[in-house]
């Protein structure tokens, strides 16, 4: 097999792939490769960990079949010291061979006869969405999911269909976010890993339309965007009773500059991260004093403006949940609601209904 490609697509479809392949120690290198299928004139380009799949194209003129499993990252390295251009690619025993020029790299081969195929969605409906839909929600609920596989299901977005209503929640049992929004697409319940629609998300923002089938049977969820696919397992298990946590009732409302908040916040964490990370807001009636939780008599501290209504409480919060949902909101203004020290707090964003996110503070002894 011999194919002249364009380096940086090349570069950028084989980047793509490898962030499906698996990180694991395994005993075979089938899930540690990208599986490269050349025929009819394009180059197929495959890759899986199991749990998620991905599938691409690249045009070519060579129609010769040819197939080949090849370990991505050497190869990614390779090419992204190369200057543009064409690349030709030259396959032949047990090792391929990339050319640019007068500079070349020589890169084992694998075998690939037990490289699996991706699920069959067969006799599922494909539906068209538009892109938008995503990119406006997503980024308010992933950053919540958590990273623990060993609690699978809450490393996941629930989509919660009920009537016309579509509800996506995430939380990793410390934190909450949640957007409700019109199920306009008509999509089902399913739980999706989190951490496969950060990688389609990053891939759906150069296109308006994407298609998507869900299958309930199969237990997979398939994204065709433009010419790649992206399969991913549902992730099964029953999601958190999220309702018990979200509060009825207030006795603090806070109107806050987000922004300011946020660097606030970041100035106090310089002195709470060696102490626990804890900060404690104090919300007063001329605005929120912030400080650290440290041992000994140090006196740091920071001021912020904000419209306090109702009761003066003292909060006490992990920095970090903090920063993490004021770094991925973009509203000028954050609503916050208290009900009490120990109790959920309730942030929202000021000019959207849809959205709410929960902090469970740190309980302190006074």
């Amino acid at each position: 097999m011999k194919l002249i490609l364009d380096k940086d697509v090349f570069l950028e479809k084989l980047s793509l792939a490898s962030k499906f392949t698996t990180t694991k120690l395994s005993t075979t290198t089938t899930l540690q490769g990208v599986l490269l299928n050349n025929k009819d004139g394009e180059l197929e380009m495959s890759s899986t960990n199991l749990n998620a799949y991905f599938h691409t194209k690249i045009k070519t003129q060579e129609k010769q079949k040819a197939e080949i499993l090849v370990e991505p990252k050497k190869i990614i390295e390779f090419l992204s010291f190369l200057s543009p251009g064409k690349v030709a690619l030259t396959a032949e025993e047990k090792k391929l061979t990339i050319t640019k020029e007068k500079t070349q790299g020589t890169f084992s081969i694998w075998e690939a006869k037990d490289f699996p195929a991706p699920p069959a969605l067969q006799g599922e409906k494909e539906q068209a969405i538009k892109t938008d839909f995503l990119t406006k929600n997503l980024p308010f609920i992933l950053f919540s999911a958590s990273p623990d596989e060993t609690r699978p299901t809450l490393t996941g977005v629930n989509f919660i269909s009920q009537d016309e209503e579509l509800t996506m929640v995430s939380t990793d049992g410390f934190r909450l976010s949640l957007v409700k929004t019109k199920n306009s697409h008509r999509l089902s319940s399913m739980l999706v890993p989190s951490d496969f629609l950060n990688e389609v998300l990053r891939f759906l923002k150069e296109e308006k339309e994407f298609g998507l089938t869900a299958s309930d049977k199969e237990k997979t969820i398939l994204f065709r965007v433009g010419g790649s696919e992206f399969y991913s397992r549902l992730i099964d298990g029953d999601f958190p009773p999220y309702e018990k946590v979200v509060p009825t009732d207030k006795k603090t409302t806070v109107v806050v500059d987000r922004e300011e908040f946020l660097k606030n916040v970041k100035v106090i964490s310089v002195f709470a991260r060696d102490f626990s990370n804890i900060v404690l807001c104090e919300f007063k009636k001329d605005g929120i004093y912030l400080t650290p939780k440290v041992d000994g008599e140090e006196k740091s501290s920071a001021y912020q403006e904000a419209e306090v209504d109702g009761e003066e409480q003292k909060v006490a919060f992990n920095f970090k949940f903090l920063i993490d949902f004021l770094g991925h909101t973009g509203s000028k203004k954050v609503i916050v609601e208290v009900l009490r020290p120990d109790a959920p707090v309730v942030f929202k964003l000021e000019g959207n209904k849809e959205f709410l996110h929960i902090i469970m503070p740190v309980r302190i002894q006074s």
